[in-house]
């Protein structure tokens, strides 16, 4: 691939960013905020394989019912990456996941879709949201660990799915898109609201973001970010053919 003319290089990581997990493990708080992250994100695997097993369900054909087949296989397949790093750096992966179990359980239960759109806004929107959130940590986290992070939020195929099916849907009707819409606004504020609570009710993950590990997040950055993960909705949003 060219590089643009008026490319710039990423600067150079330091501090926890420029460690590999070695190293930057020998900090234990630093260490107790990688295992909530890590646990937090298999349980987000392990629910989003659930999800979407559930949601080939309600798919209208069956080449969109072999499609989700694949993106909960590729889900699943992120799950057990996660899990066996967590048994790689001696941690009970269970025990790293139940902190996290009740929080992804009732923002599932609050936002069960009532429809097959429905269900493919929610995987777009909620998983994207959550995506950019892990995506904005990972660039404070130790090279191996920042490596396995980006690895498993890549994109399973769902979102480029999502938006097809749902701007067809709403050429073919276009009162569709108003309900949709409405839905997609729940679904950011629910997503938002789940990530602060789960940042707040872990100390070593929440004093990582804010500045007490070294190179974390202030409170002004932390502002900054979530503002960044609201922007990027809208414009997955106009991707859909929805209004923010």
């Amino acid at each position: 691939m060219e590089t643009p003319d008026n490319a710039t290089e990423a600067p150079a990581p330091t501090g926890i960013a420029a460690q590999d997990w070695a190293t930057a493990s020998a900090e234990p708080q630093y260490r107790a905020a990688v295992v909530d992250l890590l646990g937090a994100l298999a349980y987000g695997e392990l629910a989003a394989f659930e999800r979407l097993a559930e949601d080939a369900k309600l798919a209208p054909t069956l080449a969109d019912k072999a499609e989700l087949a694949k993106m909960a296989s590729a889900e699943f397949h992120h799950f057990e990456r996660l899990t066996d790093r967590l048994t790689a750096i001696e941690t009970e992966p269970t025990a790293a996941m139940e902190p996290f179990a009740k929080a992804l359980d009732d923002f599932h239960r609050q936002t069960a879709p009532s429809d097959w759109l429905e269900g493919l806004v929610k995987a777009y929107v909620g998983d994207s949201i959550a995506s950019d959130f892990y995506r904005e940590v990972a660039v404070r986290l130790d090279s191996d660990t920042r490596s396995l992070v980006l690895a498993v939020l890549d994109d399973t195929g769902h979102g480029n799915f999502a938006v097809e099916k749902v701007r067809a849907a709403i050429e073919a009707d276009p009162r569709v898109g108003g309900r949709l819409a409405l839905w997609a606004r729940r679904l950011m504020g629910e997503a938002l609201s789940q990530a602060q609570r789960v940042v707040a009710d872990r100390d070593a993950l929440s004093t990582m973001l804010v500045g007490g590990v070294a190179d974390g997040f202030d409170l002004a950055e932390v502002g900054r970010m979530f503002s960044r993960i609201t922007e990027a909705h809208t414009k997955r949003m106009a991707a859909l053919g929805l209004a923010a």
